[in-house]
């Protein structure tokens, strides 16, 4: 294959590139990254050994692969520079929150496949979760090539794009669901007096066991609460105040008003 150009390195750039690095998939030589700063390029250089620039036009000249990594704001100067450089032998993967595949077609040369993808934080540890879908231009290949690079940053679905919204709502925005709820339990912990190191301590194994739990042993959900529930013990107790406080719902509501405001950018609201 030819080089995999990433425009943009920042978190979730710098994340593809550690990936597909260090899972072996692609060396060195076979990638170029780009960014604006200087300082960036030479701090990306020094840990990777990659080609970096701050000239996207001449990143994706005889690149296979073109990953879009940069912030939605910024789309659109980005493409103003390398759209008349692509071509249809080219993959465009997008990773800008948000965008639609048409807004990046149109800006583009005609016919270039282009796969839109929403990955999310856990990817910097190389657990994360993404979806993708593709654009009027791309096919199966194109969609095979883009989950192959995004599989070293996690686990990859393959969604219509009218579902990006709700996998944006879902795992995009997701990390920090859990990360309010271990919020809640830790100072919980603290009220009833444990330190601050334990109690973090044992919720964040806590939280990290029991989504292995999910996923390496297959356990629904309900399979796994009623495990931990005996009649009549603490569990219930604490599961009985939760539901009278209505946190299901609010679960169902805010993910909902997350998927609400996603369409909302995606139509420049």
């Amino acid at each position: 294959m030819k080089k995999i150009a990433i425009l943009g390195g920042g978190r979730i750039g710098e994340a593809l590139l550690s990936g597909l690095l260090s899972s072996g998939w692609r060396v060195a030589s076979e990638v170029v990254v780009t960014n604006r700063g200087e300082e960036r390029l030479a701090e990306l250089r020094e840990r990777y050994g990659v080609e970096a620039t701050s000239d996207n036009a001449a990143a994706v000249a005889d690149a296979g692969l073109v990953v879009v990594a940069v912030k939605p704001q910024d789309i659109d100067a980005l493409l103003s520079e390398i759209g008349a450089h692509l071509t249809t032998e080219q993959t465009v993967v997008s990773v800008a929150a948000a965008i639609p595949t048409a807004h990046i077609e149109e800006r583009i040369a005609a016919g270039v496949p282009v796969v839109r993808a929403m990955p999310n934080a856990p990817a910097t540890v190389h657990e994360g979760m993404a979806g993708i879908c593709a654009g009027a231009h791309a096919g199966d290949a194109q969609l095979a090539l883009a989950e192959e690079l995004l599989l070293h940053l996690g686990r990859v679905v393959r969604v219509p794009e009218r579902s990006m919204d709700a996998i944006t709502a879902v795992s995009g925005s997701g990390p920090a669901y859990f990360a309010l709820l271990a919020e809640a339990m830790i100072e919980a912990g603290i009220l009833l007096g444990l330190s601050r190191e334990v109690s973090t301590t044992l919720v964040v194994q806590t939280m990290f066991g029991t989504a292995k739990q999910l996923r390496d042993q297959g356990m629904h959900p309900v399979e796994l609460r009623e495990s931990v529930t005996s009649p009549g013990g603490t569990t219930i107790a604490a599961i009985r105040e939760l539901e009278q406080a209505g946190v299901r719902a609010a679960f169902l509501n805010a993910i909902q008003a997350a998927m609400d405001r996603a369409r909302e950018l995606a139509e420049g609201g």
